[in-house]
């Protein structure tokens, strides 16, 4: 695309130096990936600044930079494009779309946020998309590095997706997770979502957004009428109450009345939605409501309530998402879950006390990430010991923190009384679990869920609690 073509596409920004004729191939926020043919975007960032990267970007092949301010680097032959001071981030989207050429408008887009649940509902939405007719794709937590990729990445993304459905012959659909990272930093930016769905707002990422207000406002954003045509909002909580009395968007309520008569078990969930019973192959009430969601979000887009009833009949296990690793009929039951935040911690407690006997027990293993939220490790050490008959505290990915201090915080908000247990290794930890429970017992796994590494310091090792859990199920039957 030429840069005249280009630069109209964000009216704020202006032309400092080069040629109307000049060529834009791609557009990379990051130097490390800059080609032949690239548009450098300054991004300054919370711990370092796009400017700085300046001459690698040139060195790499770049034959324009995007600015905020004025540099002092010769750039020889390369263009400058200066936008306002903390607009880079808005230009780089806005640009990453005209280059890819706005495929999100071939699109029926579907964004998804929330604190919990954005993964489960972009995947059963995509589930019953497919079998709708439409050519589906779903980008989220399981799908990259990033719940929500950056701009330029996202939109070579949506462009593949344009392209693949076309080749099908199908119209294209896209079920995206969209963080409050993603929100705040503007990597989707000029995006016009045909649906919005909120899950709900709990306790999470305080390191970054600082209160509870900022992150809603953070999450907010994809509601706005620049992005959002019909918004789907679970209201049984403060903040979906608020967030649907405020949209100006067609908004669509879900609540626990909009799901009845529901019936989990390990081996899947039926209920009623819109008067008909439907059938669900995930364990708990909570992924009954993450299914309502997807499907009052189909139907939002089209889709039959019918068909899309239908579609989730062939819906298996979601990595690391109340996943039951354990074979069906084997005991002890080991379910592995991403709860990562308290109020997903807690849900997931009462799901697990729901599935087992009055004779059985509940025992959990977790941990905290190191490096983030650090206010709710206490919080999740409180809703632990008041949920699970047995605690086990073992390493999440510590990164750069110490794994004792972070489990001393968590242990310092247990409960008076409860049986808490430490145990760094997680390995040792998971097996301890599985090897004290009886046949009516429940172990769950919580924090990594699909992950399939663990971040010790500097090392990022091949570990999956899974594959773990699965390896010493089999010592323990095979020794039986």
């Amino acid at each position: 695309m030429r840069l005249d073509e280009l630069i109209v596409a964000y009216p704020s920004a202006v032309k400092v130096r080069g040629e109307d004729d000049a060529i834009i191939e791609s557009v990379e926020i990051d130097s490390r990936l800059v080609g032949s043919g690239s548009l450098f975007c300054c991004i300054s960032g919370t711990n370092d600044d796009g400017h700085r990267f300046i001459a690698q970007a040139l060195d790499g092949g770049a034959v324009g930079i995007l600015t905020e301010h004025v540099h002092g680097i010769e750039l020889g032959d390369a263009f400058e494009i200066r936008v306002p001071e903390g607009s880079a981030r808005d230009a780089s989207a806005i640009f990453s779309a005209a280059i890819a050429g706005n495929p999100a408008r071939r699109l029926r887009m579907v964004g998804i946020t929330g604190t919990n649940g954005k993964t489960t509902v972009a995947h059963l939405l995509g589930e019953i998309l497919s079998g709708a007719g439409f050519d589906a794709r779903v980008i989220g937590t399981l799908t990259g590095a990033r719940t929500t990729p950056p701009a330029p990445e996202l939109h070579r993304m949506l462009q593949e997706a344009v392209a693949h459905a076309e080749s099908e012959q199908k119209p294209g659909a896209v079920a995206m997770e969209v963080s409050s990272h993603a929100l705040d930093q503007g990597r989707v930016s000029g995006i016009e979502f045909d649906v919005c769905v909120f899950t709900n707002l709990s306790h999470d990422h305080l390191d970054y957004h600082g209160t509870m207000e900022q992150y809603f406002e953070a999450k907010a954003r994809l509601f706005d009428p620049s992005h959002c045509s019909t918004a789907v909002i679970w209201v049984d909580s403060s903040y979906g109450r608020q967030l649907a009395s405020r949209s100006l968007a067609n908004v669509v309520e879900v609540s626990s009345d909009s799901v009845t008569q529901i019936d989990s078990s390990l081996t899947g969930s039926t209920f009623l939605w819109r008067g008909k019973e439907t059938s669900l192959g995930l364990v708990g009430r909570v992924n009954v409501i993450n299914a309502a969601l997807a499907l009052e979000a189909a139907v939002a887009l089209g889709v039959d309530s019918d068909v899309a009833r239908e579609g989730l009949r062939g819906v298996g296990p979601i990595q690391g998402r109340m996943e039951l690793v354990s074979d069906q009929g084997v005991a002890p039951s080991v379910i592995v879950d991403y709860a990562h935040t308290p109020d997903a911690l807690e849900g997931l407690l009462s799901e697990a006390r729901r599935l087992v006997s009055a004779a059985g027990k509940v025992i959990l293993v977790f941990g905290c990430g190191g490096e983030r939220d650090q206010q709710k490790r206490p919080l999740m050490g409180d809703v632990a010991s008041n949920g699970a008959d047995v605690v086990i505290v073992t390493t999440d990915n510590p990164r750069g923190e110490d794994p004792a201090g972070i489990s001393s915080a968590i242990i310092a908000g247990a409960s008076s009384g409860a049986v808490v247990r430490e145990e760094p290794d997680r390995r040792r930890a998971i097996k301890q679990a599985i090897e004290m429970a009886g046949p009516d017992d429940v172990v769950l796994v919580a924090g990594k869920g699909h992950e399939s590494t663990q971040i010790i310091g500097l090392v990022e090792a091949p570990f999956d609690d899974r594959v773990v859990a699965r390896e010493i199920l089999a010592e323990r039957n095979t020794a039986c």
